[in-house]
């Protein structure tokens, strides 16, 4: 009898085929990929993907030597040879200098002279016949390095505005798209809607409709990285206040705390490390934007990056973007130490 009932072990242990698991996929998985694989093969057809395949591969090749030629690697070529040497000085012209005092020069410069090739019409043949002359400049060592750093603080200096502004804006925006504290459902939808606005907004474009209002700048700049870091910071401490925990608030609200008490009390300490982590994001992005919006006359080094690109200074092009980087370098650096002092 008791040969046929089940031991113990076996009526309570699960069976093998219990424990089977599902296969990962089904016909339904099958049949998304094959949809995501047929819109991936048109678009990437309608985005010149091969040929950008193509192009990338040839310049591969012509790099190692088993082609003889890029269009690619030919372009990219040229203009970073030209990159190098970094220009870091500054020449004047001396016969444009008003009251130039040879006997007293300013401190570390020099004269050079130079040969320059000009056209002049000749009167009789009425033809542009080139003409040598000697031309003499006042040569500064560390001229155009000076003027770029004068420009990348002024960049920093727009970062720095742009964020202080982004916060100040932002914060009233979070607390009114925060479902558990935005006073009803009107101002929650306004808020997010603002703030949905605000980010969808590219800085570079919103900067050129600004510098048609403010004119070329460094108000349009702020302003345009203001408006965008509204967007992006109002959604996420909205979405932090959302998440927080409620233990805390309802403690509080036990004891009579008034709602902007609860929120300072109970919600702040909870949500600040995460607030101090997105301030810093948005400072490091504006310091990078700030270099970009300079393009459309914004203000900052970009304005001096398009000047030297359009007349194909590339080795000045070349300090400027050593200049960026340092400097976004440096504030990475920065933001890591305030971070982990900040949040531990």
């Amino acid at each position: 009898m008791f040969d046929n009932q089940p031991a113990d072990n076996d009526r309570f242990s699960p069976r093998a085929q219990d424990w089977q698991l599902k296969a990962p996929y089904d016909w339904r998985t099958a049949l998304a990929i094959l949809v995501i694989a047929i819109v991936l093969a048109w678009s990437g057809e309608r985005m010149e993907i091969p040929k950008m395949l193509g192009l990338s591969s040839e310049a591969i090749l012509s790099t190692i030597g088993l082609e003889e030629e890029s269009q690619v690697g030919k372009g990219l070529g040229r203009m970073l040879s030209e990159l190098f040497p970094f220009v870091i000085e500054s020449r004047q012209e001396i016969s444009r200098l008003s009251d130039f005092d040879r006997n007293s020069l300013p401190l570390f410069t020099r004269i050079e002279t130079a040969e320059v090739t000009t056209f002049r019409i000749n009167s009789d043949t009425l033809k542009a016949e080139p003409q040598i002359e000697t031309v003499e400049y006042l040569v500064h060592p560390f001229g155009y390095l000076l003027n770029v750093l004068g420009k990348m603080v002024e960049t920093f200096e727009i970062a720095i505005w742009a964020t202080i502004i982004a916060v100040i804006v932002s914060i009233p925006l979070a607390i009114l798209g925060a479902r558990n504290y935005t006073p009803n459902s009107l101002t929650y939808t306004a808020s997010r809607g603002i703030v949905s606005f605000l980010r969808s907004m590219p800085e570079l474009i919103v900067a050129m409709f600004l510098v048609l209002g403010f004119g070329f700048g460094a108000i349009a700049g702020y302003l345009a990285l203001s408006l965008h870091g509204m967007g992006f910071l109002g959604k996420f401490y909205a979405e932090d206040i959302e998440a927080s925990d409620t233990k805390p608030q309802e403690a509080l609200r036990a004891l009579g705390a008034s709602k902007l008490r609860v929120l300072r009390a109970g919600v702040l300490p909870q949500v600040a490390p995460s607030y101090v982590a997105y301030t810093l994001y948005v400072l490091d992005r504006n310091v990078r934007m700030a270099a970009v919006i300079g393009l459309v006359g914004a203000g900052g080094i970009g304005q001096e990056l398009k000047g030297r690109y359009d007349t194909f200074e590339y080795g000045h092009v070349g300090t400027i973007l050593l200049a960026i980087f340092l400097t976004v370098l440096a504030l990475d650096q920065i933001s890591a130490r305030l971070r982990a002092r900040l949040i531990g």
